[in-house]
């Protein structure tokens, strides 16, 4: 189980990575955004900023289909997302180490190149 203060301490440790500031978390890498809280609108009602929520960039269409056919209980998304590789990932649900792949893997989608693989072997 997993919250918002477990994403800002595991996206920081990464690289060039600045937050943003906002009503959630919100992390940029090179000028990119690779994960934040989720912005949820019903029709109607105005937007809440949801801290129990992370959009994750997945980097394309077929990772995230992958994401969300094959673990249900931790990814969905909304209509207001089609076509965008971004997934939304329930917090509570997923372990640390989970996350901490997840995050790891969207930063270094985002990364500038040279970022990117000045990290790698920093990895071991």
């Amino acid at each position: 189980m997993c919250d918002a203060d477990d994403v800002r301490r595991l996206a920081l440790a990464l690289p060039h990575v600045e937050e943003i500031d906002s009503d959630g978390f919100d992390f940029r890498v090179g000028g990119k955004g690779f994960v934040w809280s989720y912005p949820e609108r019903l029709p109607g009602k105005p937007r809440v900023i949801r801290m129990d929520v992370a959009v994750l960039f997945v980097g394309d269409e077929a990772e995230k289909q992958a994401l969300l056919l094959g673990e249900p209980d931790l990814f969905f998304t909304t209509p207001g997302y089609d076509g965008l590789p971004l997934v939304m990932l329930r917090l509570e649900r997923v372990s640390l180490e989970r996350l901490a792949e997840l995050i790891t893997d969207a930063w270094r989608m985002r990364a500038p190149d040279e970022v990117e693989a000045a990290y790698r072997p920093a990895q071991g």
